[in-house]
């Protein structure tokens, strides 16, 4: 088959540049996704087929346009005749015969293993009626009882699976790059999991991760996920149900669509390329604003922690949270500038309600090799709160460096936060003993005599205090120059998000704030930072475990 350089680059024009126009012009004429989606393909199919024979075209677009108008004028009679055939006679007098061999007609004159392999990617409503035909060599009428369907619906299926397997039998079907080399996703988790462990006890599954890329990348059928993952629709079916009952995926019309912002590599190098350079000012600012507040406080005579912790060890938590204080003053400010209404439904906690009592939002992250901070999160105590009871103020910064995130659980109950505040307060009468157990086998509690004290910075709102005129003067001077950096990165971030926007998404400005703000998350800079000045220090034999904690009460 001729084939040359010239032959390759006209493919490539024709890929580019007339792909999705002869989708529009193929929906334009027949007014359905899935006729337009087979039409075009035919057509294109056809173009590459006589380009690859050597055809050189002297006006390339006219061509195209002249083999699509062929194309579509040859359908529309096909479509004209089969549907003057079933306007004549009803569906019910097609012929079938009762028992079919698996060698006969269709089968006997096609490559069994093609065969085989189009039954892997056929739709479960065709697959099961064309299985039992074929291949069981059930009778109509049977195949029709137990699935409880009338017989012309049977042989209507029937019917339209022989084109669709010979259709598919004739192509050259390749199997997607996710087939061989599957590639990973890391996500970001806002708010609460659901009974069942959600949203980790299904995205943790690589089959899971591939099916929301490639259903991000593209809005897919389950047919063309099978392709593109590799694997036979029937095991397939159950997982792609599992994710849209969990919203993981959404459909729109017979494409599934991931449910959530997935961020790409090269979006992410360039966020984080832009977070080191501004990585020693954010840092110096962040630093000067707890050393100002800190010396305030003790200047007014203000109990603003009980002494459980070292302000060395303070430091940690205090750093995290003058970030999240700065960083979300800029996204309160940019969500007041909003004019497009945002579709909520928002649960207790301020995030998207879920199946099985989940609450909590998701974002995506592309496998990213290159440099980048080490990942802070924040995890607390929002497990079990009866609806009568506030969520406690307890938060413990989980911090991905040399491990410290692993020296302490994941997360605390409502039950255990609610310890450690009558610990704190001394009044602890009608506690479980085996909470106090495991609070201080965990490192948050220490018993002294015969009570139980926290090991963190604990503060008590009501003994803080306020500064005074001039020290707030100085506070807020101090607080919007480290604001006005982190709003420029917001806007960088912001910028870089709204580049890679997939079309089903431009509408959805929950997700696209909800991607902004955590893509935007300093928390690591400010880590990496303070730990290279010197601020805070941690070396590999360092057992201490309560960094990050805080309880405010």
């Amino acid at each position: 088959m001729p084939c040359n350089d010239n032959t390759e680059k006209l493919i490539q024009i024709f890929t580019d540049d007339y792909f999705e126009k002869l989708y529009y012009f193929c929906l334009k004429k027949v007014s359905n996704d899935n006729e337009a989606g087979d039409l075009s393909t035919d057509i294109a199919l056809s173009i590459i087929k006589e380009l690859r024979k050597g055809t050189t075209p002297d006006n390339f677009s006219a061509w195209i346009w002249k083999i699509a108008k062929n194309k579509y004028s040859v359908w529309a009679d096909k479509k004209h005749k089969k549907a003057n055939m079933f306007f004549r006679d009803n569906i019910d007098n097609i012929e079938f015969p009762d028992i079919y061999k698996f060698e006969d007609d269709l089968i006997h004159r096609e490559d069994i293993k093609l065969l085989r392999r189009e039954l892997a990617f056929i739709s479960g409503e065709y697959r099961n009626i064309v299985v039992a035909y074929y291949i069981d060599c059930r009778r109509i009428d049977d195949i029709a009882g137990s699935l409880n369907l009338p017989v012309g619906t049977v042989k209507s299926k029937l019917f339209r699976s022989r084109n669709i397997l010979k259709e598919g039998m004739e192509m050259a079907r390749e199997f997607g790059v996710l087939s061989y080399k599957p590639e990973n996703i890391g996500f970001i988790m806002n708010g609460g999991s659901g009974k069942n462990g959600e949203p980790w006890s299904v995205i943790s599954k690589k089959l899971n991760k591939n099916l929301l890329l490639a259903s991000y990348r593209n809005p897919s059928t389950a047919e063309e996920l099978a392709v593109e993952i590799g694997m036979a629709l029937p095991y397939l079916e159950d997982e792609l149900d599992a994710l849209l009952q969990g919203e993981f995926l959404r459909k729109n019309g017979n494409k599934y669509e991931t449910n959530f912002f997935i961020v790409s590599a090269n979006a992410q190098e360039k966020v984080f390329v832009h977070l080191n350079e501004i990585q020693p000012s954010i840092t110096e600012k962040i630093i000067n604003l707890i050393e100002n507040q800190a010396k305030n406080f003790d200047e007014n005579g203000y109990k603003w922690h009980e002494g459980y912790q070292s302000y060395e060890d303070m430091k940690w938590a205090m750093l995290m949270l003058k970030i999240d204080e700065v960083s979300h003053g800029v996204l309160a400010d940019i969500d007041k500038q909003q004019t497009i209404p945002v579709k909520m439904n928002l649960g207790r906690y301020g995030h998207t309600k879920r199946p099985n009592g989940g609450e909590w939002d998701l974002l995506g992250m592309e496998d990213y090799k290159g440099e980048r901070p080490d990942f802070v999160g924040l995890h607390g105590a929002a497990t079990g709160i009866p609806k009568n009871e506030e969520m406690i103020n307890f938060g413990q910064f989980k911090f991905k460096y040399k491990g410290i995130e692993f020296k302490t659980p994941v997360n605390l109950t409502h039950e255990q936060a609610k310890a450690l505040v009558a610990s704190a307060k001394h009044e602890t009468d009608g506690i479980p003993q085996h909470i106090f157990d495991e609070l201080t086998e965990y490192g948050y509690l220490e018993k002294n005599a015969d009570e139980y004290k926290p090991t963190f910075r604990v503060t008590f709102k009501n003994k803080i205090g306020e500064m005074t005129e001039e020290q707030s003067a100085v506070h807020d001077r101090l607080y919007y120059e480290a604001y006005n950096i982190a709003l420029e990165h917001y806007k960088f971030c912001r910028e870089i998000i709204y580049s890679e926007i997939p079309d089903f998404f431009k509408d959805d400005q929950y997700q696209i704030d909800h991607a902004c703000a955590n893509i935007f998350e300093m928390r690591g800079a400010v880590l990496e930072g303070a730990l290279k000045k010197g601020y805070i220090n941690y070396d590999d034999n360092d057992e201490r475990k309560m960094l990050g904690a805080y309880l405010m009460i």
